[in-house]
């Protein structure tokens, strides 16, 4: 029986699909623990760093915080019903640390292990495939005041936590993330400060990273070795990086924002090492000295998948003198050794994050991340776009995010046409959320959110991509 709080999704598309996707293709949708569980102080549950974060003054947009949410945790069964009415084959969750090993080190918390097994058990009885994010930002805050992601012990408590989920859910979970997007929690946490714990140190950015990866090469092991048939993989952000024009300096810009938004993760991940130019190009933050003996053959334990996360490309520039200044996520604290590099806008359609519209630079990543690094299965495990979204006797037209998804699922067939491994595509996001930094100003969802009743609605976007999934393809343009 449908949930009353919204329609069931109807097909909106009249034309044959012309352009198929691989039989067995995955077709899912993604969200995140904080963003959407809320019931942040029950079973057990304990602050995680975007609790403090979101309670601190100024550090949230209206101040807005996680602690209802779309209040999933207790919606969850009709959730998953939805889920099912929109046909997802797939549904991408993060594990809340705090809910399941409060504190970040001892014994799992029975009750909020017992929320991702009823999760697990209702996707599967609904034929929906669960794909387990480990780490999607919100670290214990017991650890973070021990030293947070900069302090090596994190990474070895991280693995003690993959264990621990791993024996409650591993019999029923066939694929793993171990972390999402590390640039973000390492840059923009620890460099930046625009996300939590918001510390702005570039040495403790870069060391937060290194750490990251150790953590996830360490739980990697712990889970190949628990769970020797599941899929194991990790989730990194990452953009083509254009030079605004071939002037040595614009040039050299790229290669310096390649180095630290995509290289710096790819490299110790899939080559075991890291690059030359970005050691000589964070000599001034980092001696690298928190590297040692083992940790990149730790980093580099083989994977079975990897995970792309593709939003926007970056244009880049030397600087010039008066240029106005860069957005947040673009500030010079979130790329550390590289402050004298400027980027540059387009004039091109953007989201309502401010992000480029660039369909192609997806067929551009993923083909890169193939002929470059791996063989390995790919899957875009986050994509999508924030609009402003209006509902208008009952529904919710966003027509704008539907262009969005069918431009980059045509990109994402093309990187197919081209021998790329892709095997699925999460669709981000499957309702709208708490968008971090941005509360709940920023809207990502394919569903509707209505924060103070909780009803749902698929918007327009919604009932086009369970056309999609049921077709396996997109219809003639």
């Amino acid at each position: 029986m449908s949930n009353p709080d919204h329609p069931p999704a109807v097909g909106v598309l009249d034309q044959g699909p012309e352009l198929i996707f691989p039989p067995g293709f995955l077709w899912g949708a993604a969200t995140a623990a904080y963003q959407i569980e809320g019931a942040a102080t029950e079973g057990g549950r304990t602050p995680s760093i975007w609790d403090t974060f979101s309670h601190t003054e100024g550090r949230v947009l209206a101040g807005h915080t996680g602690d209802v949410a779309c209040d999933h945790y207790h919606r969850m069964p009709s959730d998953v019903r939805l889920m099912a009415e929109l046909g997802l084959k797939s549904y991408r969750f993060s594990v809340s640390w705090p809910r399941v090993q409060p504190g970040g080190s001892g014994p799992a918390n029975a009750e909020g292990l017992d929320f991702y097994r009823r999760l697990v058990d209702e996707l599967l009885g609904h034929g929906i495939e669960p794909w387990l994010t480990l780490y999607h930002w919100d670290l214990p805050q017991p650890l973070e005041d021990a030293g947070g992601w900069p302090a090596r012990d994190t990474a070895g408590r991280f693995a003690d936590y993959a264990e621990l989920v791993a024996d409650a859910l591993g019999d029923r979970v066939t694929y793993w993330t171990t972390l999402n997007e590390p640039w973000c929690s390492a840059f923009l946490g620890y460099g930046s400060g625009v996300h939590a714990p918001g510390r702005s140190d570039g040495a403790d950015a870069v060391r937060a990273g290194h750490h990251l990866m150790l953590g996830h090469g360490l739980a990697v092991q712990a889970l190949r070795a628990s769970r020797p048939q599941a899929q194991l993989g990790i989730t990194v952000n990452l953009y083509p990086v254009t030079p605004a024009s071939d002037a040595p300096a614009d040039v050299d810009a790229a290669r310096r924002i390649d180095a630290l938004a995509n290289r710096f993760f790819l490299d110790p991940v899939l080559r075991g090492s890291y690059p030359t130019d970005l050691a000589a190009d964070l000599r001034e933050v980092t001696d690298f000295g928190h590297v040692r003996d083992g940790d990149l053959a730790v980093i580099s334990t083989p994977l079975d998948l990897v995970g792309v996360n593709y939003y926007s490309r970056h244009v880049v520039a030397a600087p010039v003198e008066g240029a106005e200044p860069e957005p947040y996520w673009r500030a010079p604290s979130c790329w550390p050794g590289s402050e004298d590099v400027r980027f540059v806008t387009r004039g091109v359609p953007v989201t309502d994050m401010d992000w480029e519209i660039d369909a192609p630079g997806l067929t551009e990543t993923l083909r890169r991340v193939h002929e470059e690094y791996t063989d390995l299965p790919l899957y875009v495990t986050e994509n999508g776009s924030a609009f402003v979204d209006a509902v208008v006797d009952g529904q919710v037209d966003d027509g704008d995010r539907l262009a969005y998804f069918d431009a980059h699922l045509r990109a994402a067939h093309e990187a197919i046409n081209a021998g790329v491994p892709l095997r699925g595509y999460f669709a981000w996001s499957l309702m709208d959320n708490f968008e971090w930094a941005w509360g709940y100003t920023k809207r990502f969802g394919m569903v509707w959110i209505d924060y103070d009743s909780q009803a749902r609605i698929p918007k327009s976007s919604a009932r086009w991509y369970a056309e999609v999934i049921r077709r396996n393809g997109l219809a003639a343009q």
